[in-house]
């Protein structure tokens, strides 16, 4: 196999090859009165879904440079964000502002 042909197969295998990533779908389950995970990572162009399993019902929304709000989550219910540009959001449930959970969106994904 020829140098040449090797190293664009080891640039594919690392994403790196001009094919664009696809976006891609994160969840954060509520249940037990948190966010599950309480901390997330995610690129520019995902999608986070929050989905309610408490029986009580819950907002997931971050004020500040990143801004979203989900509404009012009854449970089973699901609300969504998607990343528009790089930060770091603090969230909280505005029903129980002791939730708290952390959105951290990079600029492409890894």
């Amino acid at each position: 196999m020829s140098w040449w042909l090797l190293l664009s197969l080891a640039a594919l295998a690392a994403g790196r090859a001009g094919i664009p990533v696809l976006p891609k779908t994160h969840t954060v389950e509520i249940r037990g009165m948190e966010f599950q995970p309480p901390v997330l990572t995610v690129a520019v162009g995902d999608t986070v879904v929050w989905i309610n399993r408490d029986i009580v019902p819950h907002t997931a929304t971050a004020a500040g440079r990143l801004r979203w709000d989900t509404g009012m989550l009854a449970q089973h219910a699901t609300g969504a964000y998607v990343a528009g540009r790089p930060g770091t959001a603090t969230y909280i449930c505005t029903l129980h502002p002791t939730m708290r959970g952390t959105l951290i969106i990079v600029k492409e994904s890894s």
